[in-house]
């Protein structure tokens, strides 16, 4: 590809698989998300939704995994989108680079944030005079940023390793959460209850609202770029790495519908459910008591912990690469590696910076969750869009050891469709009356991140950024391999 070798190859087909499974964390996403799912389109939209979104995503990852197979760099979407441009290869690059670095940054403030939120649901069960604030969750928030930098400081082969725990913990937790809702309950919903219709969103149009809540598998399935990220890091990465998308999301869609059909049949009461300021949490009160409940709470917030570590790696490679070929400010700083663990410390604690910058708002706004997740989605979003656009417009692309054949193009399309119709979904109101705290910020957060990246483009990057760069011909790179 072009560059010398600064990171080691400690990762194997398990091992990039682990991260984007934890990233996309079935447990954290449909813990975080359940509650307005129940709010727009109830069980139907919930189930049936979740099984429809994640065959369009399958889709994306299939057509990301073509791409990460022939393009196998840390570097990834802003790489490749620089590769694949018929011109103004720069300008592709640059912003794709961008907006997945904001979406990154976002994904690791969000997770963070999310599990400072549930440890704070936690606390307040164990101690009922506990006050939960919005200052005390940007506190928690910001220690387990700093610890989940500290992890990633050190050797790829820990983060390897907790990657590989957090896969058994996803799965170990599932099974117990599902096995306490379905086994313990002295009553569950019926079988019909699976087409159970609710529109609590204040908008009149009941279709809007099931499109609304299509977003819940939208929001869980992001972040299985990270598989791509880690591909200067994992050994037969032009296999294994697209095989580790497309099994991270096959995976968690069959164990998330598993998850999600047992959180539905598992509410006693709906309206108080769905009215709760934590609706997964009072859907495990009523079913469990707040016993059993206070227990699978801390799998859940286990499983986020693990999801946040697994995000700032991703987050943290894509920034190495960025540097590298020159895109950031102070670029020499945040390509630079290690020498002892061979990691980019810099880059790892500019990711935990830059996130907890995103979360300080929640300080004084309680819409800052909305706002961040909003940044995640929609960065990430559009940047896997970008570098599948642009394949299908290449006539001579070349495909690496993994590839689609004559269905590449096909599935390519398909996902660049949900990618638009899943990104409009994200930028729309999504509640009724719209109020300073109902407010969809994705329009915002977007016109920020082009507005800002098209000022300096225009300013001063486009005319020393010409997209990734090229140390040599393949001999001259090897020789300037520093590992």
């Amino acid at each position: 590809m072009g560059y010398p070798r600064k990171l080691t190859r400690r990762f194997r087909a398990f091992d990039n698989f682990a991260i984007s499974f934890t990233i996309i964390n079935i447990i954290s996403g449909i813990f975080s998300s359940f509650g307005f799912g129940l709010n727009a389109g109830g069980p139907r939209i919930l189930i049936f939704g979740w099984i429809g979104v994640s065959v369009m995503v399958l889709f994306i990852g299939a057509a990301m995994g073509e791409i990460a197979s022939a393009y196998p760099t840390s570097g990834a979407l802003y790489f490749s989108a620089g590769k694949l441009a018929k011109k103004h290869k720069g300008a592709w690059s640059w912003y794709t680079g961008w907006l997945n670095f904001v979406g990154q940054v976002g994904g690791t403030a969000a997770t963070g944030y999310a599990a400072a939120t549930f440890i704070q649901a936690f606390l307040a069960m164990q101690w009922p005079s506990y006050d939960v604030t919005g200052q005390r969750t940007v506190l928690i928030t910001a220690v387990i940023l700093v610890f989940q930098a500290l992890a990633n400081t050190y050797t790829v082969q820990l983060v390897a390793l907790m990657n590989r725990i957090s896969v058994w913990w996803l799965l170990a937790g599932m099974v117990v959460i599902v096995t306490c809702l379905t086994v313990v309950p002295s009553h569950h919903q019926s079988a019909s209850f699976v087409t159970h219709f609710a529109n609590n969103t204040g908008f009149t149009n009941g279709l809007y609202g099931a499109m609304l809540g299509l977003l819940v598998t939208s929001w869980t399935f992001t972040g299985f770029d990270g598989s791509f990220h880690m591909s200067e890091e994992t050994v037969q990465a032009t296999v294994n790495a697209p095989r580790g998308i497309v099994r991270a999301i096959g995976y968690s869609a069959v164990t998330g519908l598993i998850l999600m059909l047992a959180l539905v049949y598992a509410i006693r009461d709906y309206d108080r459910a769905a009215s709760a300021s934590a609706p997964p949490v009072q859907v495990l009160i009523d079913a469990l008591g707040t016993g059993t409940a206070k227990l699978l709470l801390l799998i859940v917030i286990g499983a986020m912990l693990f999801c946040g570590l697994a995000n700032m790696t991703s987050n943290t490679r894509q920034i190495f690469a960025f540097s590298r070929d020159g895109a950031m400010p102070g670029s020499h700083w945040w390509h630079s590696v290690s020498p002892r663990t061979r990691t980019p410390v810099k880059a790892v604690w500019l990711a935990a910076a830059c996130s907890l910058v995103l979360v300080i708002p929640g300080w004084w706004s309680h819409t800052a969750f909305t706002a961040i997740v909003s940044v995640n989605v929609v960065g990430l979003f559009l940047a896997y869009g970008v570098p599948i656009y642009l394949r299908l417009r290449l006539d001579d692309f070349q495909p690496g050891p993994w590839h689609l054949g004559r269905y590449g193009r096909l599935v390519g399309a398909v996902a660049v469709v949900w990618i638009v119709f899943s990104n409009v979904l994200f930028m729309l109101p999504h509640s009724s009356p719209i109020t300073p705290r109902t407010f969809n910020y994705a329009p915002v957060a977007l016109g920020v991140v082009l507005l800002v990246a098209t000022v300096w483009w225009f300013a001063t990057a486009r005319r020393r950024f010409q997209g990734p760069v090229s140390y040599g011909r393949p001999d001259e790179v090897a020789a300037m391999d520093l590992i």
